[in-house]
């Protein structure tokens, strides 16, 4: 059996050494998970169950990711919320995707759960400062509380995602801002056709938000399909 050899992915910024003289204002102080005093209430608060090891380091869900450390604001499950804005039905449904500043791909507008907010709270603040638009009075459908496969994921910080479905009879006029460099409006019959049309535009569909994308679209063929009868 080959030894375990992972990267360490931690940034400059969030090294324990640096973290001892400066927090950035998106990251928790604590130089190594030892040093989190709350995992029992972060452990019960999981959109996703982990456990921690025999040092008091968490570990990803899954299993091991090949990289260590953490390049996230926190020790353990970061909590995300997406929100998939769909207009139209359809030959002439679209998806609204960004342009994320961080990768440069297309990517559904969402972000983190801010400390002391909700996942409902984080879907509306996240698209509105990424594109403007605000659905604050719409009552999305919850697809899901997942795992997602982020690049920053380690085995000991990952991303676990609060997915919405949020449907519009048309498109609305959306503006990039905050972590978007773009916002468009994208077919979006079925994932073969979105990747055709960003890949056509010279663009990148994001990798871990393939999976939330495919969800949705399930979830919208299997609402328009017929009641069968006896």
């Amino acid at each position: 059996m080959s030894e375990y050899s992972p990267v360490d992915i931690t940034p400059p910024e969030l090294q324990p050494s640096v973290l001892a003289h400066h927090v950035p204002d998106w990251a928790e102080a604590a130089r190594t998970p030892v040093d989190v005093t709350d995992w029992p209430q972060r452990q019960n608060a999981a959109l996703v169950k982990f456990r921690l090891d025999d040092r008091g380091w968490p570990l990803h869900p899954h299993g091991r990711t090949g990289r260590i450390g953490r390049n996230l604001g926190k020790w353990g499950e970061n909590a995300a919320a997406d929100p998939i804005v769909v207009a139209d039905t359809g030959t002439q449904r679209q998806v609204l995707l960004i342009t994320r500043d961080d990768i440069g791909v297309e990517a559904i507008p969402g972000g983190m759960v801010d400390p002391g907010e909700t996942a409902p709270a984080a879907l509306v603040r996240e698209l509105r400062e990424e594109t403007g638009v605000d659905l604050s009075d719409h009552h999305p459908i919850i697809l899901g509380q997942d795992l997602v496969d982020d690049w920053r994921n380690s085995d000991n910080a990952w991303v676990a995602s609060t997915s919405a479905l949020y449907l519009l009879p048309a498109t609305v006029t959306a503006v990039a801002d905050d972590d978007a460099l773009d916002a468009n409006w994208w077919p979006f019959g079925s994932l073969d056709q979105l990747d055709a049309a960003i890949t056509a535009a010279g663009r990148t569909l994001y990798a871990a938000h393939r999976p939330l994308l495919q969800r949705a679209l399930d979830h919208l063929e299997t609402a328009v399909q017929p009641t069968q009868t006896c």
